[in-house]
């Protein structure tokens, strides 16, 4: 059981080129109360310091990015750095991964988040890809995005489906060792959003064993939105998202022994940022944490 929860969305966003996307995109996470952020098809070539800031809030500011081809695909990951630490960050031509270590616990896994192709020819390339993300036994690994692909008939609601296709995903995901964790409250995640939609799963968090048995209290539930014919995906603790606790600054505490030095201590911590508005927000929030 982990001491904080740690709670992933997962979201197609169709491009962040748009201010009012852009905003969209932020609110949604803010209101989530996610740790960490996995936006697939930006759009972007390149994303900056500012804009990751803007999309993932002061709570959410340390990114990691697969450059859009253009643009075309795209990835970004977001993540709260007081809680998380990100080492051994890569990406390929359709996945980033990235090592994670909880801080308060120590505990560790792989992320991987993919935005697959849509292009058939492309379909064993990216189902190789997949495969050689694969961490060494024994390592805890959550993979989550855009597939592009489903992996059972009922993920469509139309029958013209490509049986080959499904079964050498079905395959890949054998080979990588990963299940599929249950969408709680949503059949399709994906719509053509025509009169008579096409309508799929697309979008998925897989876990291996030893990922489920670390996080085996977190449940997946689809948020609604209007911007992307993408739902958001959540992943969350049982008890659902909560909301940030308030700090309340008591003034009593100036007179108690020790108060200059914790927060000398708190304040002096480096912070691997540029932005002087992120470092002041993560110098406020140290020193917050020590005094709470």
């Amino acid at each position: 059981m982990l001491a904080q929860p740690i709670n992933f969305l997962s979201w197609n966003v169709r491009g962040l080129n748009c201010p009012d996307r852009r905003s969209t995109v932020n609110a949604t996470i803010a209101s989530s109360s996610c740790h960490v952020v996995c936006l697939q098809e930006t759009k972007l070539d390149n994303i900056d310091q500012f804009t990751a800031a803007f999309l993932g809030g002061h709570r959410l500011c340390s990114f990691a990015q697969r450059p859009a081809n253009g643009t075309r695909g795209g990835i970004l990951l977001l993540w709260d750095d007081l809680l998380l630490e990100m080492s051994n960050i890569t990406f390929t031509t359709y996945c980033l991964s990235a090592m994670v270590r909880v801080r308060d616990s120590g505990v560790r896994f792989k992320i991987t988040t993919v935005y697959g192709p849509t292009d058939p020819s492309l379909k064993d390339a990216f189902f190789a890809e997949l495969i050689s993300q694969k961490p060494p036994v024994g390592v805890a690994w959550i993979a989550s995005g855009d597939f592009n692909q489903i992996y059972r008939a009922r993920d469509k609601n139309k029958r013209n489906v490509n049986t080959s296709r499904i079964n050498r995903f079905r395959a890949t995901l054998t080979s990588c060792e990963l299940k599929e964790i249950h969408l709680q409250n949503r059949r399709f995640t994906w719509s053509n959003e025509r009169a008579n939609p096409t309508l799929s799963k697309l979008d998925s968090f897989f876990c291996n064993a030893d990922w489920d048995t670390t996080f085996n209290d977190h449940v997946l539930h689809a948020l609604s939105s209007s911007l992307s014919d993408h739902c958001p995906l959540l992943l969350a603790d049982d008890k659902g998202p909560r909301r940030p606790k308030t700090f309340k600054f008591e003034n009593f505490w100036t007179s108690m022994p020790g108060f200059s030095e914790v927060v000398q201590k708190a304040w002096v911590e480096p912070v691997e940022h540029t932005e002087p508005h992120i470092i002041l927000f993560h110098k406020l929030k140290k020193t917050a944490m020590r005094l709470s």
